[in-house]
């Protein structure tokens, strides 16, 4: 298995949704939230059910062992939503947004400030979520969201107003997007957070448009930090007729450095802002897990800004990669075992080779493969990363110096 690309994944099974009652944790005391909006009306094949809920979701998982601390992979499925799609509806004029983002806020406030910034993304099969990151309609989304979708796509503002958007630029391997909304102006950009400073229980919101209800808010605290996790539909499973296709559900991606989160994420969610209690954008919701439980995937934003900068200044991305195949240590032995080093590669020129066995990688306990694959893909060009191994029962750390992947 390459360093920069995931090794083949078993499928598992779908997820079970339940709700889960906000909480006020860190938060000032609350205020109370304005009532939900009103469910979208049924049609054929589309009935919140739980059987039917579990069938919407956009991919199934790859199940992958999960480790107890950082750095163990874990099996996911993206929380983009794949059915039909509902029509689009009215709803509220947003309050005005606050503006002093160092102030700690009610989720009441928290929520009015944020969902302006948060948009329904909606295709011809599919619907995510989405950021606003520019007043001229800049919107950063998830790749698996706009993957695939034929034609243009369709935006919905939280105030009820809609708007044509086309691909600024797509990178699968992180699984980020940005698109452009169009004949649009005046919009209320996301005020960016730094997820380098997040801690393990930290106060915060999701917000998107699970199962087509816009501006669905969520809370919860970051659960875990720099997670691993490899989702996507998992060994070609089949999805339900008119939903995406056997060559979409074949699809996986592995990332690492994922915030983990209690904070409620279901299929639409996908794309859509987790935030702190300043409403300040930390991550992008992404993935569920794959086992029924409560948790969900975020990509970090500094993750996220490196990225989009790169797409909606060149259209690509350029990534780095570390020069090696891997594989798993087997037995009780944690860690990844070196395969192969690519002659003139990062891993070559920091002395790595073959039969070495990395042990961390940056801050990062190594626990397989993927958890190498996933910490590689959030590194930038140039920069620096220390890499612990063992060699003849020997431990030895080296500086790597990431390179682009060509």
């Amino acid at each position: 298995m390459d360093a920069n690309e995931p090794g083949e994944q078993r499928a598992s099974g779908w997820s079970q949704f339940g709700d889960t009652p906000p909480s006020a944790g860190g938060f000032a005391p609350r205020s109370p939230l304005a009532p939900p909006p009103p469910p979208p009306p049924q049609r054929a094949g589309f009935v919140l059910t739980r059987k039917a809920i579990a069938g919407l979701a956009l991919a199934a998982v790859t199940a992958l062992s999960a480790a107890a601390l950082g750095g163990g992979a874990v099996g996911a499925y993206f929380a983009g939503g794949s059915r039909p799609v509902p029509a689009v509806t009215k709803t509220t004029v947003p309050s005005p947004v606050f503006h002093n983002a160092s102030d700690k806020f009610t989720v009441a406030q928290v929520a009015e400030k944020v969902q302006p910034s948060v948009v329904m993304i909606q295709g011809q099969s599919a619907e995510g979520s989405g950021v606003v990151l520019s007043e001229d309609g800049l919107i950063l989304t998830n790749n698996h969201v706009v993957a695939g979708q034929s034609g243009e796509l369709t935006v919905k503002f939280n105030d009820g107003k809609t708007a044509k958007a086309k691909v600024v630029g797509t990178d699968p391997a992180t699984d980020l997007a940005v698109i452009r909304a169009e004949g649009v102006s005046g919009l209320a950009k996301v005020t960016l957070g730094d997820s380098d400073q997040l801690k393990v229980g930290d106060d915060v919101l999701a917000i998107g448009s699970p199962l087509g209800l816009d501006g669905t808010v969520t809370s919860g605290i970051i659960s875990a930090l720099d997670r691993t996790v490899t989702a996507g539909s998992g060994g070609g499973q089949q999805l339900p007729p008119g939903m995406g296709g056997q060559e979409q559900a074949s699809e996986t991606t592995t990332l690492g450095g994922m915030i983990q989160t209690d904070a409620a994420i279901n299929p639409g969610n996908s794309g859509g802002a987790l935030v702190n209690a300043a409403g300040e954008l930390v991550g992008i919701n992404s993935a569920v897990a794959s086992d029924g439980v409560n948790l969900g995937f975020a990509i970090p934003v500094n993750t996220a800004k490196h990225v989009s900068d790169q797409l909606i200044s060149k259209g690509t991305v350029s990534h780095a990669y570390l020069g090696v195949s891997l594989a798993e240590a087997g037995g009780d032995v944690s860690g990844a075992l070196v395969r192969e080093v690519t002659k003139g590669g990062p891993a070559e020129k920091a002395g790595l080779k073959q039969g070495d066995l990395i042990t961390k990688i940056g801050n990062t306990a190594v626990t397989g493969g993927d958890t190498v694959v996933g910490q590689v893909r959030g590194y930038q060009v140039g920069q620096q990363v220390e890499l612990t191994y063992q060699r003849d029962g020997k431990e030895s750390t080296v500086t790597v110096t990431m390179e682009e992947k060509k």
